[in-house]
């Protein structure tokens, strides 16, 4: 048998891979949301207008929670759309937020919640981390 060639390597451009890890945050928020509606008592409460530990859900609060998940959706487009620098620095800013957003409500109620939460954790980090290291141009 003749040695396989290695394979072809590939390194997706810095945005790219920001904004593949960004759409990965949001599917991982969405079926952390998903699979909760299964712990006992969410659906009630949810049918009663409560949000979990926010409250009701009044304008404002559905405004807030609104805001809140439009920034990681909208900065799957943005880390390829943006100049490199604005890029750059709204990754990093955002990717802290959304840490220290993540690491409050790691306390959850499940163990599978807790797991997804590290996840998205350890995304934002990598995001925070890769845009720091963001390549700059020779020459």
């Amino acid at each position: 048998m003749s040695p396989k060639a290695p394979l072809e390597p590939f390194r997706a451009p810095t945005g790219v891979m920001l904004a593949l890890a960004w759409a990965s945050v949001m599917c991982l928020y969405i079926y952390n949301d998903y699979f909760s509606m299964y712990l006992p008592g969410v659906i009630t409460n949810m049918s009663s207008g409560r949000m979990g530990p926010l409250g009701l859900a009044t304008p404002r609060v559905l405004v807030g929670v609104s805001v809140l998940l439009a920034i990681p959706a909208l900065m799957i487009l943005l880390s390829v759309a943006l100049p490199a620098v604005a890029s750059r620095w709204l990754n990093i800013v955002f990717g802290l937020a959304y840490t220290v957003v993540e690491a409050l409500t790691f306390l959850g109620p499940a163990i599978f919640y807790r797991i997804v939460v590290a996840l998205e954790i350890a995304l934002t980090i990598f995001i925070v981390w890769r845009a720091l290291r963001w390549p700059r141009q020779v020459g």
